[in-house]
């Protein structure tokens, strides 16, 4: 989820006395609220958050607030939640697990489950269909026929003992599952019509890298798009504006960047607007408008002018805030919102346009106070090549900024980017007394294709190279101690870690490596089945292009991977990383670990039990940043 954070007066906070530091709990603990969604009619919401390691799925009115239902999820990660009709709800969760050796590898299965709200009954999704898996490969969509909703979710059903993507439909009203349609193995995502119809198909060849956008016409399934896509699948978003179009990111545009397109028989056309999250209309799932970072402010752009209207008498309710929308109502009269305080974590509120009234649902991060908030700074720099970069600096609370420690932060993907706002980790040091840097390196993703591109063939380089020059930045506006420094990540955050220890010299007393990966030929000689068997496919395409190699048994990979490099390690090392991860193979923490006490050099491994890639798990996450801040502490005392 994007994150907005205005930079109003923030400058004060520097100049605030000595504080305590709110306990890494506060902190480092699975927000308190993860998700919120209305229901079509404004008249429920149901919330999705935590209890310590329980998850828990809460009901409310809108009206009075009054409790309609509470459940107990456990420890099941709940993925998503979303209201099929004002009477049901789709609960989506996940697990990592080996399933009937479909695919082989360990990965994470989802299965969805149907909440009967009024009744207090629950059920799976798709349990009662014959030669079927309980598992849905994308989250469940809702549409609704003669008024009654329905539904529609892709899964695998078995043709002659082979698991293919298949599309079912659950009608609500009598627990009925049909397959709609069955498919070749070459099909990657389907989309449903307003009447219920399979209708778009996306077909994605991994081998060739082909791929091929058919709908469904008068005359059969008709090719509106054919094109190579060598890095994946573009697939299908969601219905287009009209009832017979469905939009996607198509990276050909005359810059080469992302565009929305939306396609119909009849042709197809850009949108204008480079969307970082689309809306969809609650009953007729049409697109009806998105949000997109602008600088460093958050816009909502919607195609009707009624949606407009609606949206600024929301947003002028919360001036001086960045408020985001989360989901509202069929009539757009009642609406959840994500706000965020330059002075305090994030909270979601819910506003009713026709009471006039806008109520608290509750903070994220309960236990953080304005005064464990630290101010967070938008930064620009040039890179050692004259490379424009951006990035933003959490400056720790009661601190004179001046010759700090710092912990640099670089993001994971790398495709992806950081945001302006309130981000856990980064809050978590500053309020241990460090700076904190995150950069966005040429690599990532949000400001062109062109930038994306920078990055390739870059790994261990000029990606590498943009951390090191912003600390250098910083050091020469005297705001941090370059002699105080340590770098921290996650996954490609926790590579970089490795790499500025391994592959640079002389710029970090120490590092931590969340999900690191360590050694590039293994990462993409371990990719999982799912993307084939064969080496020839666009996982595999992805990475060789980013680490500018043409074969994954190139010898110019060897003199990017830390592993390899280990004895070149100047500083010492910690290896966290959790045992159900199946994006980074654990093995990669376990390589780095034994060619690091080879090589006679200081590392650590703590060894998450039962956490995934992403920190899904509240005593694990904990632990995470518990071992990470003890590690910089004693390496790198903030004070």
């Amino acid at each position: 989820m994007k994150r907005i954070l205005y930079a109003a007066a923030a400058a004060i906070l520097s100049l605030a006395g000595p504080v305590v530091a709110a306990p890494l709990e506060a902190y480092g603990r699975l927000p308190k609220i993860e998700d919120v969604n209305i229901s079509p009619d404004g008249k429920r919401y149901a919330v999705s958050g935590t209890n310590g390691e329980q998850r828990l799925l809460i009901v409310r009115r809108v009206e009075d607030d009054k409790l309609v239902i509470a459940i107990g999820a456990g420890s099941q990660k709940i993925r998503d939640v979303r209201w099929a009709g004002s009477d049901h709800l789709i609960v989506t969760t996940s697990q990592t697990t080996s399933v009937m050796d479909v695919v082989g590898d360990r990965r994470e299965w989802m299965t969805s489950l149907v909440l009967n709200v009024a009744k207090s009954r629950a059920g799976p999704l798709l349990a009662k269909k014959e030669r079927s898996m309980n598992v849905v490969m994308r989250l469940p969509e809702v549409r609704f026929i003669k008024n009654r909703p329905f539904v529609y979710a892709e899964g695998i059903h078995f043709l002659d003992d082979a698991g293919v993507l298949s599309v079912f439909r659950h009608d609500l009203a009598n627990g009925k599952v049909d397959l709609l349609q069955a498919a070749d193995r070459n099909i990657d995502d389907w989309e449903i019509s307003p009447t219920g119809v399979p209708f778009a198909k996306s077909l994605y060849e991994q081998q060739s890298g082909q791929w091929s956008l058919r709908l469904l016409g008068p005359e059969g399934w008709t090719p509106v798009e054919t094109s190579i896509s060598p890095y994946g699948s573009p697939g299908i978003a969601g219905l287009g504006r009209q009832g017979a179009s469905v939009v996607t990111w198509a990276p050909t545009n005359e810059n080469g960047d992302v565009v929305l397109r939306e396609y119909s028989l009849s042709g197809s056309i850009d949108l204008p607007q480079s969307f970082d999250k689309l809306f969809f209309d609650p009953g007729t799932s049409a697109l009806i408008g998105g949000y997109e970072l602008v600088g460093e402010v958050g816009r909502h752009t919607f195609f009707n002018p009624a949606d407009t209207a609606a949206w600024n008498a929301v947003s002028d309710i919360y001036k001086g805030r960045a408020a985001q929308l989360v989901s509202w109502s069929a009539n757009r009269r009642q609406v959840i919102v994500l706000v965020e305080d330059p002075a305090a974590g994030p909270t979601y509120a819910v506003v009713d346009l026709d009471a006039g009234s806008n109520r608290l649902i509750g903070a994220v991060y309960p236990e953080l106070t304005p005064e464990d908030v630290s101010e967070v700074r938008h930064i620009a720099y040039k890179a050692a090549d004259g490379l424009e970069l951006t990035g933003y600096l959490t400056l720790p609370r009661g601190k004179d900024p001046k010759n700090l420690p710092l912990i640099v932060l670089p993001h994971g993907g790398p495709a992806v980017r950081d945001t302006p706002g309130f981000d856990w980790w980064s809050q978590a040091l500053a309020a241990r007394g460090y700076a904190v840097l995150q950069p966005n390196f040429r690599g990532s993703d949000g400001f062109g294709r062109k930038f994306l591109e920078a990055g390739f063939g870059e790994w261990g380089r000029k990606m590498q190279t943009d951390l090191s020059d912003g600390v250098r930045d910083l050091a020469g506006k005297g705001l941090i101690d370059p002699k105080r420094v340590c770098i921290v990540g996650a996954s490609y955050g926790g590579y970089a870690a490795l790499a500025g220890t391994t592959l640079e010299k002389g710029v970090y007393r120490c590092a931590v490596s969340v999900a690191g990966v360590s050694d590039l030929k293994q990462m993409v000689t371990q990719t999982p089945r799912t993307y084939g068997s064969s080496t020839r496919n666009a996982r595999t395409r992805y990475w060789l292009r980013f680490w500018g190699v043409d074969d994954r048994r190139s010898p110019d990979l060897a003199a990017i991977s830390p592993a390899l490099q280990a004895a070149k390690a100047d500083a010492p090392i910690l290896l966290i990383h959790g045992k159900d991860d199946t994006v980074v193979p654990y093995e990669q923490t376990r390589l780095m670990a034994d060619a690091l006490t080879k090589a006679g050099k200081k590392v650590e491994v703590v060894t998450l039990n039962g956490e995934d890639h992403w920190l899904s798990r509240g005593d694990t996450r904990l632990l995470m940043l518990q071992a990470a801040t003890a590690f910089l502490e004693r390496e790198n005392p903030p004070k």
